[in-house]
């Protein structure tokens, strides 16, 4: 399927690295013009210096700003015009027992799970229903309805943006502007990376340490391989585009088939 964006404008939240990173990449790939933002100047202006040598005719630029943040919402706004793409990427996850997960972490994930793609769907999805056309994707993941014992919290917020996203979807009912979430399942990133080795041990080696995790803490994949990031990009570009006018409030499944379910 040939998908083409040239001329349409697309932010995507946290995207200084990991899946967010291979989001842009795609995007750019397609023709979009792509912002790229985290919170660190120099990794943001690296991630769109990735996004270039892998697109080298890529249209991309960098807007540091914390989106957990009113006032980082704002500053993003004011350096960000209109928008014909919005992927609400930005999140954090991290083991923890759930009789240990106090009010201020709670808050915190929220606040940037969350409260982030709400503060910035309320921001853009007016002007895509004023030009009848607009894509708005919440970066979701399996962790929304199969709740993990070890982040209770995590997936609690994943579970939200379900929510948001069919709100949403309802609020632009009949405009052009679509919105879905995109369940992500387990994905090789860095950062999981890291909490693999925090649950299986960081003295196997890589292959290893994949297997016995997918083994031991997601036994229901059936790819029985983490996702590689490009994969959801390629979901993502797929949602941007014309092709995918009548997918809405939807929650679009990228997980290697690990929800044991026929329906999300």
């Amino acid at each position: 399927m040939d998908i083409d964006l040239s001329g349409r404008r697309a932010l995507v939240s946290g995207s200084s690295q990991g899946i967010g990173l291979a989001i842009a990449t795609e995007l750019a790939r397609a023709g979009a013009s792509v912002t790229v933002n985290g919170r660190d100047d120099a990794k943001t202006e690296a991630a769109c210096t990735t996004v270039t040598d892998e697109v080298p005719d890529a249209r991309v630029s960098p807007v540091a700003a914390d989106l957990a943040s009113a006032a980082g919402a704002e500053r993003l706004r004011e350096a960000v015009g209109e928008l014909d793409i919005l992927v609400n990427n930005l999140g954090i996850f991290g083991a923890k027992p759930v009789l240990d997960i106090e009010d201020d972490e709670w808050r915190r994930y929220f606040e940037v799970n969350v409260l982030s793609a709400v503060r910035l769907i309320r921001m853009y999805l007016p002007g895509m229903m004023a030009r009848g056309f607009g894509r708005v994707m919440n970066i979701a993941s399996d962790s929304a309805v199969v709740t993990p014992v070890e982040m209770v919290h995590y997936g609690t917020t994943k579970t939200a943006l379900l929510a948001v996203t069919r709100g949403f979807a309802k609020a632009a009912a009949g405009t052009g502007v679509t919105v879905n979430s995109v369940m992500a399942g387990p994905t090789h990133t860095p950062g999981v990376e890291d909490f693999v080795r925090d649950l299986v041990g960081a003295d196997l080696p890589w292959d290893e340490a994949q297997r016995r995790f997918m083994r031991e803490h997601r036994p229901y994949s059936l790819i029985q391989r983490l996702i590689e990031p490009t994969e959801i990009g390629n979901m993502v570009v797929y949602l941007s585009s014309e092709r995918a006018s009548a997918t809405t409030g939807g929650a679009v499944r990228v997980d290697g088939g690990y929800i044991d379910s026929i329906l999300p």
